[in-house]
């Protein structure tokens, strides 16, 4: 079987609030690491998210 085109990432809050969502992506065609404006609830506003590995 052929393997899976998207990988999971952790998207950590720049809030240092331990946050963080889970969210796929394709490597191939998104090689740059994803930044999104979520809402963290730790700190009731939106933040800017980071890419990171899932441990």
């Amino acid at each position: 079987m052929a393997k899976q085109g998207r990988i999971l990432v952790r998207m950590v809050s720049t809030a240092e609030t331990g946050y963080y969502y889970v969210t796929k992506k394709n490597p191939r065609s998104t090689t740059e690491k994803l930044q999104f404006r979520k809402y963290d609830p730790v700190v009731r506003k939106h933040v800017e998210f980071k890419e990171a590995k899932i441990k």
